[in-house]
This record gives structure tokens, C-alpha cells and sequence, in this order.
């Protein structure tokens, strides 16, 4: 319960201030009031039920604990005591015992006078007794009658102990069936088994870290319709004065990794009131119904906290289309569908609850969901521009040391096509890179190399290639190259390799001079002719076909196709579209095309798709036959120096010689340098150990002269 609550009552403040406080806030006020329990000092603590059930078990646990060590101790007034089989005997002949009970063979007796005995060395007195009797047969129970015994037979009651080892094995298999049944709600973060179908969203919390608009970048119209969201929240009566209307809710669309969770974290920051976030995925499970009976609890906590935002992402989960699954209309998923739907737009109205939700996959979700009154917007988070990629890379280098010769303009004009989570990778990827090379800052060529590394892939230096593989790898990306430069309307070079990164041999890339959203005939045709410059070189030079153009030749036929059936780019067939696209939403793509056309439309097309590759190709070998001079020395080049940037081939196209230091000769050299000397230091070490040898044979030589010396002197004197 907020202080300001407390500080209205006490001071009995105008009724204007009284106004503010909502209806949904007062209930929630009295609510916590009820279950509220005045502590020593006068605050009101609200009452926690997690301590109290601990004190409860603690309590059952130290009585039954008391129950069970008084059973076992005996303390009890009527106990039995056992005795002796002569004891028994006498008093059963002294006609002492009045009344018996026979259990199994335990006769259980009370005796009419109370008798002095002897039990365990002790002397007690005994009034009910019990012994084990070995045997109960005719004679013994003639005795019996003959002593006038009032007896009577009983079965064994089963003790305390022998209920609990009975139920042991049900308590084992319930136990485990708990820990599996919390297991699969979620390793056990639910709340237990009576948790089972609360919702799993997460309250965002202040001691959470926070995200505002101002670290999103390159998406500026969807920011500016959250706002208008959080301004309605912030000041409602501004709208409602002229009959506006709060959005029930708003569906951020886009390409994975443009930036719709970080958009809504920052709408959580920025909003100021309870956020609750989730997966679409925690509404699934296995049991029917549960999908359902979370939707109910997420609604109700959304209820109870009002005016809030509820967030899920990755709706595509829950959401997609109705009936195109296997079970009908019956299955976990559409219940959970029907009641997210019935609790957006239903006939109980949620006025201050603004559902949030993200996908990538707008195309398959039921058009229920997606229409006014639920999803009252559709905003869209689109791939950044080169303003937007700028901002993006400003965002996430505001704590990274850079060097001056980092220009982020420069950065965002050659990562074309990259959204903010492949920039901010390119930037931590550079970070890594420069903290390897032992830098204090980053410069610009580390953020090249992580750039060149997330676009084209990871160099394999260490991947033996053999001599003729490589200078076929060279002709053919020079062909790419050569292609790439005398053609018009072709993306300008970036750069070409032939050093292997990821699964390519080598790799010939283009950047976009501008942001393209429609492509004309003559780029697409001058994509073609470039795809299919490397086949035509190897055929050229080697008049030999490889398999390193599989990839360029599938590019192609897949391109030609699509300028005949989709775009309308051939002239025989004309602005006609050919197959329909058959696509089943349960599995999310496109499983096979409806064939409305005939038979010999069918063969047109093929012959159309035909004519479109081999005028490709035709193209790109002429390029090539008249400036054969210009292909050797590209391959050359790339022969020597494995990496040619678009200056490089400019300068060897213009007849230039090329001043570029070769990384592989001075690796070369400088491995030649330390196996020379190495090699010299073995050389020194052999010419030291036989100068050595030679010594100490010339020592050896001397000393057996000496001993020689010595033992002829022996001799003489011996036979003087």
C-alpha cells in the first residue's frame, strides 16, 4: 500500500487530489487493507502466507514428533507386561485369570487380584500380562474351560508402523510424480503443483536495467507510435477529451534481429507502469487446457495492476492461423488461441490493458488476431538505412575506446543489408579482435576485419590447398572479378580472395553503392552474367568444368525462373505469374506449387529459363576473351597475394604495376630465416661436441701412456 494512500487519509486533502486515485487503485488499496495486520509499531505489514505455512509445519511436525517418541516409550498407565510361561501356567491353575484374548499366539490376560512377579530381574506388580504360547491346540483349550477362562480370539491389529511402511510405496510414487509434474512446468520455478496453470510472466521491476528510447537506433517510426502509446498512458485525458480511445494493441512486425525486443524493453522503461513479459511458448503445454487457464491468470494479474502493458513475445507460437493443424479445432494451441482472442476483444472489455506482442512471422497468424479492436496496430521494424546504421553503431560504441580513424559513415555505407544484432556483433567482434592484438583502442582495421568476418566468414589459413585446386579457385573468382568491373549496372567490387572462409574457396564480394527496394531487369540480368563469370574462366583457360560453380549455377537457374513465373521479365510469356504457391501454416513454409498452367506453357517457360542462363553466359565469356591479359594478371595477383581490394584490380586494369606488400612471402621468409637458423645453431653445437670428443681422446690417449709408463717400471723392479 503506497504511503501517498496513508498521507490522504491522515490529512484529509482536498477532493481534488482525492480524484487522482483510480478505481482499479482504490480496490487494490482495500484489498491490501483487508489482509493487512497491524505490527508492534502501528505499521500495517501486509501478512505473509510463506511464513505462516512455515510455522504451521513446524508446529505439526514437533506434535507428531511428541505422539510418536511417547508410543514409543511406553508411557502408559495400562500397559502389559510380559511374562513367563510358568508364571502363566500357575496363575492359569490358581484360577487368578478372569478374561483373555487370544491374538495369533499371544494370549493376553487380566488377572482378578493383582500379583507380585519377577519380569526382567524386577519386581512389579502385575494386572494385565501377555506370553507367547507356542502352541494352541484342544489340550491347551480344554485347560482353559477346565479353569473356567472367559476367553475370546481376536485378529492382530496393524500398528502405527505398519500403516506407514504400507503407505510408503505410494508416498515414493506420488513424491516422484511432483517432481516430474514441476519439471516439466518449468524446472520448478512455478508455483508448485497448484501453480500449474498460473501464467509465467515476468513483472518488470526499477532494479531491473533499464533501456530507454535513446538505445534504439535506426527504427525511428516504430518509435514514434510507442510513444504515442506511453503519452496515452501518461496522460489519458488528453485523448479522451476528444473521444480518443486507448489501442488495445500494437504488433511490432520485423526481420529477426531488427530490434522488436529492445524496442519493447525500452517501452518498459520509458512507461512508467507495471510491464509484464513472456514467451508465447509458456503458454504451451502438454496438458490440455493449461494454455487457456494462463491466459485467464495473465489477464487477471493485468486486471489487478491496470493500467499496464503485457508483452509477448514470439506470438507466432499461440497465434497462428486456426484449423491448419492436425486434431481440428480441438487441439491445446487453438483453446489457448480462442481465449487470448476472447480476452483482447471479448464480451468483458479489458480498457486498460495494452497487449504487446512481436513476431517475424506475420503471414501465418489468424486473421482474427490481427484485426482492429486487438491488434489496433501494426508497426512495422523494418532493416535500417544507412542513417539508421550509423545510429545503431553509435548506440553500441558510446563505452567502447575508439581510434580516430574509426568513421562510423564509412562503417554504415559498406554493411549493407545488416540489422542491429549483426552490428552490434561486427562491434563486439572488434572489440575481441583488438584485445587480442594486445590494443588499447580499436581502430578501423580491426572493425574491417570483423566486418569482412561476419559478412563473408572466418578465414581457414590453415586449410592445405593443393597447387592446381588454388590456381583454378584464382582463375574462377577473377572471372567473378572481371565480370563484376565491365559490367554497367552491377553492384560495385568490394573486395575478392581466394583464402577459404566458411564453407566458400574463395569469395568475391559486392557492396551497394545505395539502398535497393526494387530491382530493374538489366541488374538482375547483370547479377547473372557476374553469377556465372567463374564458370566461363575455368572453361576458358582449362576448357575443364568443376563442381566450385554448383552454387553460382543454382543462384542462376533459381534467378532466370523467377524473372519468368513471378516478376513477368520474359518477352515470349509476357507480364503473366505461373504456379501457385501451396503453403501449409502448421509447418511455417512453403511445401509445393500448384501447377496452373499446360503443357506446353510448361516447356516455354523451361526453354525461356534456358535462353535467359546461356545469354549469361554468353556474356560473361565474351567480357572475359577480350581482355584475357587483364583475367591472367587478376589471377596472378591473387596467386601471389591471395586478397585484391577494388583499388588493387583498378590499378592492374589500368596497366599499373602493384605495390602491395605480401603477407606470404614475409611469413615465408621469416620461417626460411629461423630454420637457417636454426640449422646454423645445430651446426655450431656439432662442430662444439667434436672438438670436445677430439679432446678428451687426446686426455685418454695421454693417461694410458702414463699407466703404461708405470707398469713397466713394476716389471723392472719385480725382476731385480
Amino acid at each position: 500500500m503506497s504511503k501517498q494512500f496513508f498521507a490522504d487519509n491522515e490529512n484529509n486533502k482536498d477532493k481534488k487530489d482525492k480524484k487522482k486515485t483510480t478505481p482499479n487503485q482504490d480496490n487494490k488499496e482495500k484489498k491490501n487493507k483487508k489482509f493487512s495486520l497491524p505490527s508492534g509499531n502501528g505499521d500495517n505489514n501486509g501478512f505473509s502466507w510463506k511464513n505462516a505455512s512455515k510455522t504451521s509445519l513446524m508446529w505439526i511436525i514437533i506434535i507428531v514428533s511428541t505422539f510418536l517418541l511417547f508410543s514409543i516409550l511406553g508411557f502408559n498407565n495400562n500397559e502389559e507386561v510380559k511374562i513367563s510361561t510358568y508364571q502363566y501356567e500357575e496363575q492359569l491353575t490358581s484360577g487368578n485369570i478372569t478374561e483373555a484374548e487370544i491374538v495369533g499366539k499371544k494370549f493376553h490376560g487380566t488377572l482378578e487380584t493383582p500379583q507380585q512377579m519377577t519380569v526382567n530381574g524386577k519386581t512389579v506388580e502385575v494386572k494385565k500380562f501377555y506370553v507367547e504360547l507356542p502352541v494352541i491346540d484342544s489340550e491347551v483349550v480344554n485347560k482353559w474351560k477346565g479353569n473356567n477362562l472367559k476367553y475370546d480370539y481376536k485378529e492382530a491389529s496393524k500398528s502405527w508402523t505398519d500403516y506407514i511402511i504400507s503407505f510408503l510405496p505410494w508416498l515414493l510414487i506420488i513424491g516422484v510424480w511432483i517432481f516430474f509434474l514441476k519439471r516439466m512446468q518449468g524446472g520448478g520455478k512455478s508455483q508448485g503443483i497448484f501453480g500449474f496453470g498460473k501464467s509465467k510472466a515476468k513483472l518488470w521491476t526499477s532494479n531491473k536495467p533499464k533501456a530507454t528510447f535513446d538505445d534504439v537506433a535506426g527504427c525511428d517510426e516504430a518509435k514514434e507510435e510507442l510513444e504515442e502509446i506511453i503519452e496515452f498512458l501518461k496522460e489519458p485525458e488528453k485523448f479522451r477529451t476528444l473521444g480518443g480511445k486507448i489501442p488495445k494493441g500494437a504488433l511490432l512486425v520485423g526481420a529477426p534481429g531488427t530490434g522488436k525486443t529492445l524496442l519493447a524493453r525500452a517501452v518498459a522503461g520509458e512507461s512508467g507502469r507495471p510491464f509484464f513479459s513472456l514467451s508465447g511458448s509458456d503458454f504451451v503445454e502438454m496438458f490440455v487446457g493449461v494454455g487457456a487457464s494462463r491466459v485467464r491468470d495473465l489477464f487477471e494479474k493485468g486486471k489487478k495492476n491496470a493500467p499496464c502493458i503485457i508483452f509477448i513475445d514470439e506470438i507466432d507460437a499461440v497465434g497462428r492461423q486456426r484449423g491448419a493443424g492436425v486434431g481440428g479445432g480441438h487441439d491445446e494451441r487453438e483453446q489457448t488461441l480462442n481465449q487470448l482472442l476472447s480476452e483482447m476483444d471479448g464480451f468483458d472489455e479489458n480498457i486498460d490493458i495494452i497487449l504487446l506482442a512481436a513476431t517475424n512471422r506475420p503471414d501465418v497468424l489468424d486473421k482474427a488476431l490481427l484485426r482492429p479492436g486487438r491488434f489496433d496496430r501494426q508497426i512495422v521494424v523494418d532493416s535500417p538505412d544507412i542513417k539508421g546504421r550509423k545510429g545503431i553503431l553509435e548506440v553500441h560504441t558510446k563505452e567502447t575506446p575508439l581510434s580516430d580513424n574509426v568513421d562510423l559513415e564509412i562503417l554504415a555505407k559498406s554493411t549493407p543489408g545488416l540489422v542491429g544484432a549483426d552490428l552490434a556483433n561486427m562491434v563486439n567482434e572488434a572489440a575481441l579482435l583488438a584485445a587480442k592484438r594486445n590494443k588499447k583502442v580499436i581502430t578501423m582495421q580491426d572493425f574491417e576485419d570483423a566486418k569482412d568476418k561476419i559478412m563473408m566468414g572466418k578465414e581457414r589459413s590453415s586449410l592445405v590447398i593443393p597447387e592446381e585446386e588454388k590456381k583454378l579457385t584464382a582463375y574462377h573468382e577473377a572471372g567473378h572479378t572481371l565480370v563484376t568491373m565491365k559490367t554497367k549496372n552491377a553492384d560495385p567490387l568490394h573486395k575478392v580472395t581466394i583464402i577459404p572462409r566458411g564453407r566458400a574457396m574463395g569469395i568475391t564480394h559486392q557492396l551497394p553503392i545505395d539502398e535497393r527496394h526494387n530491382y530493374s531487369k538489366s541488374y538482375i540480368v547483370a547479377k547473372l552474367d557476374i553469377l556465372l563469370g567463374g564458370r566461363a574462366a575455368e572453361q576458358l583457360i582449362f576448357n575443364e568444368l568443376s563442381t566450385g560453380a554448383g552454387n553460382d549455377i543454382e543462384q542462376a537457374t533459381k534467378l532466370a525462373r523467377k524473372m519468368v513465373t513471378e516478376w513477368g521479365m520474359s518477352e515470349q510469356l509476357g507480364p503473366l505469374t505461373f504456379g501457385k504457391k501451396d503453403e501449409e501454416v502448421f509447418l511455417g513454409r512453403e511445401i509445393s506449387r500448384t501447377r496452373d498452367f499446360s503443357e506446353s506453357t510448361a516447356q516455354q517457360i523451361d526453354e525461356e529459363v534456358k535462353k535467359i542462363v546461356h545469354e549469361s553466359e554468353i556474356n560473361a565469356k565474351t567480357i572475359l576473351k577480350e581482355n584475357r591479359e587483364i583475367l591472367d594478371k587478376i589471377a596472378n595477383h591473387l596467386l601471389e597475394y591471395e586478397t585484391l581490394t577494388k583499388e588493387d584490380i583498378e590499378t592492374l586494369m589500368d596497366g599499373e604495376e602493384l605495390e602491395k606488400e605480401n603477407n606470404q612471402k614475409k611469413i615465408k621468409t621469416s620461417l626460411e630465416e629461423a630454420e637457417n637458423q636454426e640449422d646454423s645453431e645445430k651446426d655450431s653445437d656439432e662442430e662444439d661436441n667434436s672438438i670436445e670428443m677430439q679432446v678428451e681422446y687426446e686426455k685418454d690417449k695421454e693417461d694410458q701412456k702414463d699407466k703404461d709408463k708405470i707398469e713397466a717400471k713394476e716389471e723392472d723392479v719385480k725382476e731385480s
